[in-house]
């Protein structure tokens, strides 16, 4: 198959360090169609990408997400391979990623970081957080993924045109993620070697604000999705700071203290906790019958086809 249908998508900002190195070994792989869409770079991450040859897209708006969106609707390539700007991962991988997608047997792959990583690639706090992020994905959604937040992604055309994104920060590729797990899409993971950041590639992430975003993207996002686990957490919240108020109010009654209006609170809360566990079981019998019924009426469509 040509490479002419594949096209290599590199999102930047102030990549000026990296870009140029990234396009010539995307290039050596058999790789032409190259797009990047910079974020209003002060760089020369601009001028070095267009030497290369590759097609160059100032995005309207700010953010990675916004990025993403705007590129995926300019993009009309059968399949399209997603990678950071800054050389932490190897153009040749774009094979182990790619192939699934040309091969049918997956939409979307995801390329693993943590199959094969250099030690100073993650921080403790960054290995850390990663992890966490991934084994809350995973119960929020049922489905367990090594590398929720991997920025090394392929796609077919039909599968990017499913999605449905929001974020505009670097909340996106748990968006996309979320997504594609909404929408059934055929989504693996392959092993990718990780690199250290260049030493004059500055990251753009950070760790604690980034990460807290990432953490309500996929708290939020599962309202649709899981509302069992969106509302029992609301639930549980409810029912703890009650029992808590509860404990402090049979503590007081013992020695002689009455708090009427405590005692009322508690009431409330438990009550309203409970009322929670009911509405996300209610909720999630509607979602799980129109899951059933949206899978019926697209195999309806493929015996179609």
């Amino acid at each position: 198959m040509a490479n002419e249908d594949v096209c290599i998508l590199i999102p930047t900002l102030n990549e000026a360090a990296t870009i140029e190195q990234l396009i010539k070994d995307f290039r050596l792989e058999g790789f032409n169609n190259i797009l990047v869409i910079d974020g209003h770079s002060t760089d020369k991450t601009v001028e070095l990408a267009k030497a290369q040859g590759a097609k160059i897209v100032v995005q309207s708006g700010k953010g990675k997400g916004q990025a993403l969106q705007e590129a995926f609707r300019l993009i009309d390539s059968d399949y399209i391979v997603m990678i950071d700007g800054d050389m932490t991962y190897l153009a040749s991988d774009v094979h182990a990623v790619l192939g699934p997608v040309r091969s049918g047997s997956a939409d979307h792959v995801m390329g693993n970081r943590f199959a094969n990583y250099e030690p100073a690639a993650f921080t403790r706090l960054n290995l850390f957080g990663n992890r966490v992020l991934n084994k809350i994905f995973g119960f929020a959604y049922g489905v367990y993924l090594n590398d929720i937040l991997t920025g090394y992604r392929a796609f077919t055309l039909n599968a990017v045109r499913s999605l449905e994104l929001n974020k505009m920060g670097f909340e996106t590729e748990t968006e996309i993620t979320v997504e594609s797990i909404k929408k059934d899409l055929k989504t693996i993971e392959v092993p990718i070697i990780y690199l250290a950041r260049h030493s004059k590639a500055a990251t753009k992430l950070n760790p604690a604000k980034d990460g807290f975003k990432i953490g309500m993207t996929i708290y939020n996002l599962a309202k649709i999705h899981n509302p069992f686990f969106y509302f029992g957490i609301i639930g549980t919240i409810l029912i703890i700071i009650g029992s808590s108020v509860g404990v402090f109010v049979i503590t007081e009654w013992m020695h002689n203290v009455t708090h009427i209006p405590m005692t009322v609170l508690t009431a409330l809360l438990i009550i309203a906790g409970f009322q929670m566990f009911i509405l996300g079981v209610l909720s999630d019998l509607i979602v799980s019958l129109h899951r059933e019924t949206m899978r019926t009426i697209r195999a309806e469509k493929d015996k179609k086809k």
